[in-house]
């Protein structure tokens, strides 16, 4: 991007050097503007860094969806679950609670879901572009990723999903044992079945 720019110099301060950060300093500079980008870490140390650096285009289904208030109870008992709200702090979120599980309902998920396809379409484009325009193509890999389950019953709950993401376009299959172990050799025993997702 140049020299380095003082905030007084530039035409626009970007805070936070994650993909989102990025891109958009990316976009001004190409449309003209002085970019000063600043984080308190090194580039892409935050969310983009957790997400291990993955364009997971394929990821629409929306977190609000039907059934996923039942399952709230059993997390919050399960230690290691992916929930965890001290009681204290029910009261605070409670409103938070009862609009998610509105969100959660059939004809509501499926416009959520809709709406991030169209996202992850919009975002798929637009990274290419950056990608192609900075010469970066060969830093990007397309080798999918692997979706894992440890019985039958996991994987068959997790079909409507899967019915619902092959209705808008998005590719994957579905594989058992031998054509699990030649994508992903050294997984133990217990991952019965797995989705195959190239779009990773």
């Amino acid at each position: 991007m140049g020299q380095a720019l003082r905030e007084d110099t530039a035409d626009v301060v970007v805070i936070g050097a994650g993909i989102v950060g990025i891109a958009a300093a990316c976009h001004l500079v190409e449309d003209g503007r002085s970019v000063l980008l600043i984080d308190r870490n090194a580039p892409a140390r935050g969310a983009s860094f957790g997400n291990a650096g993955a364009l997971a285009f394929s990821d629409v289904m929306p977190l609000a969806s039907p059934g996923i208030m039942r399952k709230a109870p059993g997390w919050l008992l399960d230690p290691l679950g992916p929930l965890a709200i001290p009681p204290s702090y029910l009261p605070r979120i409670a409103p938070w609670l009862w609009r998610f599980w509105r969100a959660s309902r059939p004809d509501r998920a499926r416009h959520s879901m809709l709406a991030q396809v169209a996202i992850m379409q919009l975002a798929r484009s637009a990274m290419e572009g950056l990608v192609a325009r900075a010469g970066l193509d060969a830093m990007v890999r397309d080798d999918g990723a692997l979706e894992l389950y440890e019985s039958e019953a996991e994987w068959r709950a997790s079909l409507p999903g899967w019915d619902a993401r092959a209705k808008e376009g998005i590719a994957f299959e579905h594989l058992r044992g031998d054509a699990i172990a030649a994508l992903q050799p050294g997984l133990a025993p217990g991952f019965t079945v797995a989705t195959f997702v190239p779009g990773w």
